[in-house]
């Protein structure tokens, strides 16, 4: 396993877990006390503290409604902080590699979006990602921008574990069916940043740019609902009933991307990664789960 001293920002989040879980001993992932991605001071302070290789920056403003009426934190922590950290990382030579998001798109695009396609957030939310990617491009160089949606793991609040405390609580839920999108496992984006990660950092001339990360397959809510009961039944969980319902059902104060299908055939030429099927994936965390 490779010791290279890899700076990761987002210690509590879904990625950054499994990014510590599986990148070895030369991830460290400071504290926002230690390293506050807000702050420009404590952004120089902690990129000077050791000859790092390279930084993941996993670390987001991500709750989607309340950004509707949070408007300068979610601003600060997903466009200012990052336009600050690739300005440090480009001072000291390195590379970055920054997460984003489906919601740099309105959804209502055909198929998969492609990496270039046209974006058009439709919230406050996918507006500042889309400001942190467009800082990140014009303040480092050598950076990769992987987009990834529908992220659900062990860890931490998603999909997949509000499913399974309310199945256990109510024997009906309903789920929008409207929405169609990739759900992706945590644990999968975290190895493909480390392939990345480490390919930047060995290779002078490696890909750079924007990518798409999510696991192959899609579904709606309501059909990804409906296979964490069916997948998480087997192994002790709960199944309950599981109605589809319209986005027009279940208001909420962010409008969500109805298509956020997004291509992987970039990263795959680019970095040889494919992406497994969701559901297999979804096995995985239901087995840590249950």
């Amino acid at each position: 396993m490779r010791g290279d001293p890899i700076l990761v920002l987002g210690l509590g989040g879904q990625v950054g877990t499994e990014l510590l879980r599986q990148g070895g001993d030369g991830l460290v992932a400071p504290s926002i006390a230690e390293f506050d991605i807000t702050d420009p001071a404590s952004i120089a302070a902690g990129l000077a503290a050791r000859p790092w290789k390279a930084v993941i920056n996993a670390a987001a403003y991500t709750a989607v409604d309340k950004a509707e009426t949070d408007v300068a934190p979610c601003w600060a922590i997903n466009a200012y902080g990052p336009a600050v950290l690739a300005a440090e990382t480009a001072k000291a030579g390195i590379p970055i590699i920054h997460i984003s998001t489906d919601y740099v798109f309105d959804g209502t695009g055909e198929g998969y979006y492609l990496e270039d396609d046209p974006v058009r957030p439709i919230g406050v939310y996918g507006a500042s990602k889309e400001g942190g990617e467009q800082a990140v491009r014009t303040a480092n160089p050598r950076h990769a921008i992987l987009r990834t949606a529908w992220l659900v793991s062990a860890h931490g609040g998603n999909f997949v574990k509000t499913m399974l405390r309310v199945g256990a609580e109510r024997p009906q839920l309903r789920v929008v069916d409207d929405q169609r999108g990739c759900p992706t496992s945590a644990a999968d984006l975290a190895g493909a940043l480390l392939t990345v990660t480490h390919r930047l950092i060995d290779d002078a001339d490696a890909p750079t740019g924007t990518f798409h990360f999510v696991n192959s397959g899609e579904a709606t809510w309501c059909e990804f609902a409906r296979a964490i009961f069916a997948d998480g039944a087997a192994r002790g969980g709960p199944s309950p009933e599981v109605e589809a319902i319209s986005t027009a059902d279940y208001p909420t104060p962010a409008r969500r991307p109805a298509n956020s299908r997004l291509s992987t055939v970039g990263l795959t030429a680019a970095y040889g990664i494919v992406p497994r099927p969701w559901r297999e994936a979804l096995g995985d965390i239901l087995d840590e789960l249950l």
